[in-house]
């Protein structure tokens, strides 16, 4: 008797795995839009040969040993990267806890009691063991679907992780350049004062001497109380970008400083490769896919409802009053069944429940396509910006050097008496400007190279997301 009921539920079993099929629909990457060139890479130079920049850490173009320090230190300490990266291994023991729903369980129960009551009922012992299992056949691949969907949810936190480590590196860099000009426009205002000093004091013997008046000496005085507060104000931002930096690292800003040091204006070459590489190396684009495969596989899950689920059960032990006898063959018991359950009528939930995945599909596509609008588009911005910051550099720099030597000569002819005070401090305010405009054009051309790169996906040589 026990050996038939065995072979019929192997029968059974065999023939639902013979059967069983996914009933959701077959994945397939969403197209999008993905040009062959980029609008604005016309005139671009790329550094030749590219290969020759793959030599480390995108953020050692920059030539900063300082720098690289620090960004290297931002997987170990930065609190958003940690965050990430506990959210990917929580989404693997998702994967890994989806696919233990394939197979059986097997329990082992044990129990004891003792019975009875009053009048002549007697007291009793009663001592059971019992191993049992389970096991709920895969027929309609709802199972299936719910191991894949895991695994493209894992995947992508995978690609979050890497967007946010990508994404905390290129703000670090960035906050590092903007200290480090913070630390060039402080000596270039340290040198401003000191000249405003001197011309004050010479106009200060003017005045002493009734050569000028005193409106001059007044304006010399506006001139460099403005200059120290300026000094002031790039101090001030200098301690945002410090304090910025700290908390990158997951520091106190209490217990992080940088100090002053050479600003290395280095503007590295970016090789742009085809625009359809963006769809592979770019973690966030990586991420919305694999989003909609996760929600492609939910339809199956949902569909699945539709059909009815089948559970195989088993169970052997032994039963007695003694404990001295519980494990004698005669006391032995076993069961085998199988159930099935399928929904006759639920007023169309299963029907809305398979609407809403497939909505929440056609969702995750469109947030899969605008990513990668989004990302064409911040290449050809950063494309735009880069090449004009280069033009403009070069202006910037003639300015400087013009405002530099009408400042200079307005000083001579002051102090030969030639013109009046009132042309010296524009001419002053100009040149400063000038310098400062200077500065912030080649600023400008680091961070637009950081944006870049992170718009290409971490640089040129970086690795997909795994699959």
């Amino acid at each position: 008797m026990k050996t038939k009921m065995t072979l019929r539920l192997s029968t059974i079993a065999c023939a639902a795995l013979l059967c069983g099929c996914a009933v959701g629909p077959r994945y397939e990457v969403p197209t999008a839009a993905s040009p062959t060139t980029f609008k604005e890479a016309a005139g671009w130079t790329p550094a030749a040969p590219a290969d020759a920049l793959e030599k480390g850490p995108w953020w050692t173009l920059f030539g900063d040993p300082v720098l690289n320090e620090l960004a290297a230190s931002i997987d170990v300490n930065n609190q958003n990267v940690a965050l990430a990266a506990a959210q990917y291994a929580q989404a693997r023991a998702v994967v890994a806890e989806q696919r233990a729903s394939l197979f059986p369980t097997v329990s082992l129960d044990a129990s004891a009691g003792r019975s009875g009551g009053g009048g002549t009922t007697r007291t009793a012992n009663n001592y059971r063991v019992d191993i049992g299992g389970s096991w709920e056949p895969d027929i309609w691949g709802s199972l299936r679907a719910g191991v894949t969907g895991a695994q493209a949810s894992a995947q992508a936190s995978a690609a979050q992780l890497a967007s946010a480590r990508l994404s905390a590196q290129g703000e670090l860099v960035a906050n590092y350049i903007g200290l480090r000009q913070a630390d060039v426009e402080k000596d270039i205002l340290d040198t401003t004062v000191a000249g405003y000093e001197r011309v004050l004091q010479i106009t200060q013997n003017r005045v002493n001497a009734g050569v000028t008046a005193k409106s001059d000496l007044l304006q010399a005085q506006t001139q460099l109380s403005n200059a120290r507060a300026d000094q002031l104000t790039v101090v001030r931002q200098r301690a945002v970008y410090e304090h910025a930096i700290a908390v990158l690292l997951g520091k106190a800003p209490s217990e992080f400083s940088l100090a002053p040091a050479r600003w290395r204006i280095v503007v590295p070459e970016v090789p742009l490769g085809v625009p359809s590489t963006l769809l592979q190396r770019r973690p966030d684009i990586a991420a919305a896919e694999r989003d909609v495969a996760a929600a492609n596989e939910n339809i199956g899950i949902a569909r699945a409802a539709y059909f009815p689920s089948l559970n195989l059960s088993a169970s052997y032990g032994y039963g007695n009053s003694q404990v001295g006898g519980l494990f004698n063959a005669s006391n032995s018991l076993w069961s085998l069944g199988v159930s099935a359950a399928q929904a006759i009528f639920n007023a169309g939930a299963t029907t809305a429940r398979v609407d809403q995945a497939k909505a929440a599909r056609d969702a995750a596509i469109a947030r899969y396509r605008q990513a990668v609008l989004d990302a064409f588009a911040n290449v050809e911005d950063q494309l735009a910006a880069t090449r004009a910051l280069a033009q403009q550099q070069e202006l910037r720099r003639q300015a400087s050097e013009a405002a530099d030597q009408v400042e200079q000569q307005m000083e001579n002819r002051y102090r030969a008496g030639q013109v009046n005070y009132t042309d010296v401090v524009s001419a002053q305010v100009t040149a400063l400007n000038a310098r400062r405009a200077l500065i912030q054009v080649q600023a400008d051309r680091q961070t637009t190279a950081v944006a870049l790169i992170q718009s290409l996906g971490g640089g040129w040589h970086a690795e997909g997301p795994p699959r």
